[in-house]
Parts: C-alpha cells; sequence; structure tokens
C-alpha cells in the first residue's frame, strides 16, 4: 500500500500497490503493521455497508463526539464518490479546514480519516457502494453533525443533491 498524507495532518489517501498476472491482480487493503508504521488507529470495531440509489445522493457531515470519536477507513467499492473530510480538531493548525477526494472502482483509492474529522460524500453514479472500517463501535448518543450546505465550510459539491436524509438536513450549523 502506498500511504500519501493530505494537506490535513492524520488524513491519507491509501491507493493500492497490486501484483498482477495473468489471472488479475492481488493487492493488500489493509495491514496493521503499516497502519502502525503511518501513525493510524488501525483498530477495526465494525464495519459498514452504504448502498446508494441514485448519482448526487449525498450523506454526511457526520462524526462522534470525544470520547466517541472514531476514525474510518472509507473505500468506494462500486461506482464512484465525491469524499469530503473537514478538521475539527481544535488544536490542529488545520482546524475547519476541508479536503476532498474522488474514489471509485477504477483507482480503487481508500481514505483514511482520523478521529475529530468529519466525514461526507457524494455519489457521482448511480447504484454506488462504499465500505467503511470503523475504529469504534457506533453509539447513537455520541453522533454528530452539521448540513452539507454549512456556510461555515461552503464545501463544494460536485451535483446537485437528488438524495439526502431528514436526519442530514436537520443537522444545525457547525457554529
Amino acid at each position: 500500500m502506498k500511504f500519501t498524507e493530505t494537506p490535513l495532518p492524520g488524513a491519507f489517501i491509501i491507493d493500492l500497490e497490486p501484483h498482477q498476472d495473468e489471472r488479475g491482480f492481488f493487492a493488500r487493503t489493509f495491514c496493521v503493521r503499516e497502519f502502525w508504521e503511518h501513525g493510524l488507529n488501525s483498530t477495526v470495531a465494525q464495519c459498514n455497508l452504504s448502498s446508494n440509489l441514485k448519482a448526487g445522493t449525498l450523506r454526511g457531515m457526520h462524526f462522534q463526539q470525544p470520547p466517541l470519536s472514531e476514525a474510518k477507513l472509507v473505500r468506494c467499492i462500486r461506482g464512484a464518490i465525491h469524499d469530503v473530510v473537514v478538521d475539527l480538531r481544535p488544536q490542529s493548525a488545520t482546524y475547519r479546514r476541508q479536503f476532498a477526494v474522488e474514489l471509485n472502482t477504477v483507482n480503487r483509492r481508500a481514505l483514511f480519516v482520523p478521529a475529530l474529522f468529519a466525514h461526507g460524500f457524494q455519489t457521482l453514479m448511480d447504484n454506488t457502494e462504499v465500505e467503511y472500517q470503523m475504529s469504534e463501535a457506533y453509539v447513537p448518543e455520541g453522533a454528530r453533525g452539521f448540513r452539507y450546505d454549512d456556510t461555515s465550510f461552503a464545501i463544494r459539491w460536485p451535483l446537485p443533491v437528488s438524495v439526502i436524509s431528514e436526519q442530514d438536513l436537520s443537522w444545525p450549523p457547525f457554529s
């Protein structure tokens, strides 16, 4: 695996290093040792799968409040997403800054999202699936978020929103 740190310290794009032959290829998608060598939380407490029927579907922006904060490893296993993270660590030099990357089945990239980062994505294709590995189990009482169109962040989404949950529409402004 190839780890590339984003402009937000602690968040990494992880590219596969496939070994190819006449059968196709083989690649590791996760390795505790390599995550540890990069200072990343390698705990896997829960795995999730998100199925999204329509392009333009938006999920986010979500995070868990301390002490329930969770790291995520996010990978698009079908289709394509515009994946966005926002640094919510108050003492961070990049506090409230955002980073976006396209994850899709062609580039096979993953995004490591540190604890205390908000996360959300928009599907770029119909029938898109996203897989997450979480460092902590989901606890509803710790769930927090802010609206995808919060003017405090002015996140640029590539498509008009076609589908969004009532919960995601009801998050209060971050400030």
